[in-house]
């Protein structure tokens, strides 16, 4: 445990400056992310140098101190409060509220409160109405490929980027340690957040989403497969989407007088949790098991997504002719970047590809690819690492 802690510490993460600057800036932030992430250590880190108080609202003893929190936060306004797992205190948002505009009068305009929580719906539902201009919104997704340049290659694709999965000793540990994540997020932390759901049904949904990972989304298909009703099946995907375990990527669309698949995509978004669904126990496993390629492909997609952060929105391109892009980034100024994904050292373009890019017109194309050479495959298209491709997100 001491040279997991080490190992940890020495990885630094990507949005640190971000979320530095968004204290600096900003009354209160949110820090979102599943559990397990690595939130806490970076709330942490930033704290120290903030003269932070941290309170865990998952420990009685600092729910006590909050059972009148107007009084006790007040005695506090001169420090940075971290409260994490703030969704088990719903009624916190008003207090809040009124203690960050009486901060705002008395002159102090930013660096009051950070808020932990491992979904968005319930936080983002209640500061949603109660902190509307007062709150800045930050995601921490689990570590990704910039991240551990230390660490071999594939293992951050194996098992994952939850730090403890990814730092275990050895494949064993690892697989046993997502399992048990999933069981916990089953029995205890899905029940915290939506109605009551039989935990053998959310876990052969999610099993399904793991199987069917980056398909298009079937909703009745998925309703047939576990006997619900397709708004029910639909709730347990929102649910799974709100947890930040899923993600949909939307269809691109645009008026191209082109029939355009409609269905978003959907994938769970750790490669690791994938693995771990489908009982695969390491690579040997993985590259015998059919999911490997859309494996592959979620796990540079959500890479590459997490790199983009808020600079970047992400869609597919898919018509009915064949046409198809498997990631379009959409930046502000209007101009799009087509990423197409391929798990061979030596890629080939299909047709596909140069018929959305003669639909879309994108100013970049890349390809993505297991290699390390960044070199051009066809005029305007360079085959590209997925550490430089995120590279070059991060730095747009």
């Amino acid at each position: 445990m001491e040279l997991f802690s080490i190992i940890a510490n020495m990885i630094s993460r990507i949005i640190y400056p971000q979320l530095s600057d968004a204290v600096a800036h900003s009354p209160a932030v949110a820090l979102l992310g599943p559990r397990q992430v690595g939130k806490t250590t970076l709330a942490l880190e930033i704290g120290r140098s903030h003269n932070a108080l941290y309170l865990d609202l998952e420990s009685e003893q600092d729910r006590a101190k909050l059972a009148q929190p107007e009084l006790y936060l007040s005695d506090h306004q001169d420090r940075l409060v971290i409260l994490d797992e703030v969704h088990r205190a719903p009624g916190l948002f008003p207090v809040l509220r009124g203690l960050i505009d009486r901060g705002r009068r008395a002159g102090r305009k930013s660096g009051q409160y950070l808020l932990l929580g491992s979904a968005s719906l319930d936080l983002l539902k209640q500061s949603g109405e109660t902190l509307a201009g007062r709150i800045a919104y930050l995601e921490l997704a689990p570590f990704n490929v910039l991240e551990t340049r230390e660490l071999p290659a594939d293992d951050l694709w194996v098992r994952g980027g939850f730090p403890e999965s990814l730092l275990a000793s050895d494949a064993t540990r690892s697989l046993r340690w997502r399992q048990d994540f999933i069981r916990t997020y089953l029995e205890r932390d899905i029940p915290q957040f939506g109605p009551r759901i039989a935990t053998e049904i959310l876990r052969r949904f999610w099993g399904m989403l793991a199987r069917h990972q980056g398909g298009l989304l079937n909703t009745a298909q998925f309703a047939r497969n576990l006997d619900v009703d397709v708004k029910t099946a639909g709730s347990y995907l929102d649910l799974l989407v709100d947890l930040l375990l899923v993600r949909r990527l939307p269809p691109w669309h645009a008026n191209l007088g082109k029939r355009l698949v409609k269905s978003p995509k959907v994938y769970v978004r750790d490669s690791g949790l994938v693995h771990a669904l489908l009982n695969i126990s390491d690579k040997e496993a993985l590259l015998a098991h059919p999911v490997v390629g859309q494996s592959w492909e979620c796990f540079v997609i959500e890479n590459l997504l997490v790199c983009a952060a808020t600079k970047a929105q992400g869609y597919f391109y898919r018509t009915s002719g064949g046409a198809e892009i498997d990631l379009l980034l959409a930046w502000p100024d209007g101009s799009l970047w087509a990423v197409e994904i391929k798990r061979s050292l030596s890629p080939k373009l299909e047709r596909g590809f140069h018929a959305a890019c003669a639909d879309l017109a994108p100013t970049r194309k890349f390809v993505v690819y297991p290699g390390a050479e960044r070199y051009r495959l066809a005029a305007g298209i360079e085959a590209i690492s997925l550490e430089d491709m995120a590279t070059e997100l991060v730095a747009a």
